[in-house]
């Protein structure tokens, strides 16, 4: 950890992704719902970019994210399997999903399906570090995710990639887009699958394998300048072994719908008018153990941007989303089907006047179940010198109870939402290449939703000897510190991160499960002799699990190489966990030891 605190503070202090040394002159979405430059963005945001996957290796989403700043990742076993992903130390749930603008969530127990997303259907992927419900509505208390699929291209492209790797791990896509006068299209497929590994050998000794197929789709039509149509349609299939009863061979399969349209106009330099409606797919089902869930939302969007001369920029907003879930009935307990709507309003301002920059929103919420819920956020920016600026922000957010906390056999009808207040201070500095960052947090976060025993509540079955159910159970401060930074030295591109967190619950004073204090990460990129080579180091501290025993803290190694074949053709190597390290992000769930993968990448 040391060396990572050194290696950051070289770079002075200020924050920026990775992936992205000229993450200046990018342009982020998601930190303000609308086009922005980055240097202009007060939130801490990372932005990856198709390069930025392509060399990491990730299969899923969660490997993907867990290489930021601030992320921690905790999976019951191999890459097929549930997993959560905490951003500053938060619930999974907590964390607020989109692709292509539309949301993704499922209302059984909350939070999007990192396990399932198909990652190499992902063209960008930004990552909102705080609350955002100002801008968002339900369920952004600790941040925002937002994936971005193939989309519009100057002229027509093809890609294709095969990879071949340890746990019989098998993975292809291929991409094509193009432009033919005023349409556009992009079209992406993938597919892979793997014997994967022994996930509990002390109850199944047997390997859980998945399969993970995915296709994406978009076309957009240029009406007139400035006047735009667009339509896209993902579509995410995953089956995967999981050892859930001891001695029987449990399969889960889980897949994802989403489909959306758009509409764009830009009135004068800007005025901008965005329509947007659409509908996400999320199932849910176990065999032989039988359990379904299935979760569809709709969404309705209107919003405009306007242009105050120079400096300012006011922005509006209607927003309806429409959450359905149904669960089948079991042998346990009989069909679950509910439904709830929340229609909003929500205004933004944003203004630079010389060095000083601000940031405000308010949005209103009015739940079909719980009513009114304002939330608001105001952010400001100083430049107090060329290569220096310090920023200071507070933000309200909440999240609603998913359907199936309230009304099922295990719900309670009179939950309240969560809610969090929120406070950060950031520094950063950037000079050419080299960029830092020092952000510091606090989130106070009540309500929160928790399983709790027999004891404090009693089924609809009317039996006193139920399980357990849903309860607002206490409160919770995630608060900490994130330095963070890249630099350029000797022919080497530099980057690590160094996050303390004390995610606790107020109520037992206890941590958080299965989050570290202390995590860091770090890589180095050069080129030699005609080949890209890639280091990166990932550490976790000592964690608790839900049964409150502890979590051994673990590093972990990777190296990769690439190489150009032929003009379009890249051959790439990648070895994860080099040193074979036996290592558990949840405990009596096993994760791989040494791996590797081989593949050729191929771009027209």
């Amino acid at each position: 950890m040391a060396a990572l605190l050194c290696l950051a503070a070289s770079a002075a202090l200020a924050q920026a992704s990775p992936s992205s040394p000229s993450s200046a002159q990018s342009v982020v979405v998601t930190a303000a719902r609308a086009p922005q430059a980055a240097a202009d963005v007060l939130a801490d945001v990372s932005v990856l970019d198709r390069n930025a996957i392509e060399r990491s290796g990730a299969i899923n989403l969660g490997d993907l994210l867990v290489r930021l700043p601030g992320m921690e990742l905790a999976r019951n076993g191999g890459s097929g399997s549930t997993t959560s992903v905490f951003v500053r130390g938060s619930e999974t749930r907590h964390v607020a999903v989109y692709i292509d603008g539309l949301r993704v969530d499922g209302q059984s127990t909350g939070g999007a399906p990192w396990e399932l997303l198909p990652l190499d259907l992902v063209e960008r992927v930004e990552v909102l570090r705080g609350p955002a419900a100002a801008i968002y509505g339900s369920d952004a208390i600790a941040g925002v995710v937002q994936l971005f699929t193939r989309r519009e291209a100057g002229k027509t492209s093809a890609s294709a990639a095969l990879t071949a790797g340890s746990e019989g791990l098998l993975r292809g896509r291929a991409a094509l887009s193009g432009k033919a006068g005023a349409l556009d299209g992009a079209l992406s497929v993938m597919a892979e699958q793997a014997d994967g590994l022994d996930a509990r050998p002390s109850r199944n000794p047997d390997r859980d394998g998945w399969r993970r197929q995915g296709v994406q789709a978009g076309v957009g039509l240029d009406l007139a300048p400035g006047q735009r149509l667009d339509a896209q349609w993902l579509s995410g299939r995953l089956r995967a072994q999981y050892d859930g009863t001891a001695g029987v061979d449990d399969v889960s399969r889980h897949s994802l719908q989403v489909a959306g349209a758009g509409w764009s106009g830009r009135w004068a330099d800007g005025s901008v008018t965005r329509a947007q409606l659409g509908e996400t797919r999320n199932t849910y089902e176990t065999q032989p153990s039988y359990y379904r869930t299935e979760t569809q939302q709709r969404h309705w969007l209107l919003q405009h941007d306007l242009a105050l001369g120079a400096n300012q920029q006011l922005g509006a907003l209607l927003e309806r989303r429409e959450d359905e879930l149904l669960n089948p009935s079991t042998q346990y307990s009989p069909t679950l089907a509910g439904q709830r709507h929340q229609d909003a309003l929500a205004l933004s301002w944003r203004a630079r006047w010389g060095s000083q920059q601000w940031q405000a929103h308010w949005r209103h919420d009015r739940d079909s179940e719980f009513g009114k819920k304002p939330t608001a956020s105001l952010a400001w920016g100083w430049g107090f010198a060329p290569t220096w600026r310090v920023g200071l922000s507070a933000a309200s957010a909440f999240r609603a109870p998913t359907l199936f906390q309230r009304f099922s056999d295990y719900g309670n009808a009179s939950l309240k939402s969560e809610t969090s207040r929120n406070v950060e201070a950031s520094l950063r500095w950037q000079a050419g290449a080299s960029e830092a960052s020092l952000v510091v947090f606090r989130n106070r976060v009540g309500n929160l939703i928790d399983w709790t025993g027999s004891g404090d509540c009693k089924s609809r079955l009317d039996d006193p000897t139920w399980g357990g159910c849903y309860n607002n159970v206490g409160r919770a401060r995630l608060q900490g510190v994130t330095l963070a930074g890249l630099t350029r030295l000797a022919g080497v591109a530099l980057s690590a991160s160094l996050d303390y967190h004390d995610p606790r619950n107020l109520d037992t004073d206890r941590l958080l499960a299965r989050r570290a204090r202390v995590t860091g990460t770090l890589a180095a990129d050069t080129t030699l002799a005609g080949w890209e080579l890639g280091l990166d180091w990932r550490a976790s501290g000592q964690r608790y699990d839900i049964d409150n025993k502890t979590l051994a803290g673990y590093g972990l190694l990777g190296l990769r190489a690439e190489h150009a074949l032929m003009a379009g053709l890249r051959i790439e190597v990648r070895v994860d966990n080099l040193t074979d390290q036996r290592y558990e992000t949840a405990r009596t769930y096993a994760s791989s030891g040494r791996t590797g993968q081989v593949g050729l990448r191929w771009t027209l």
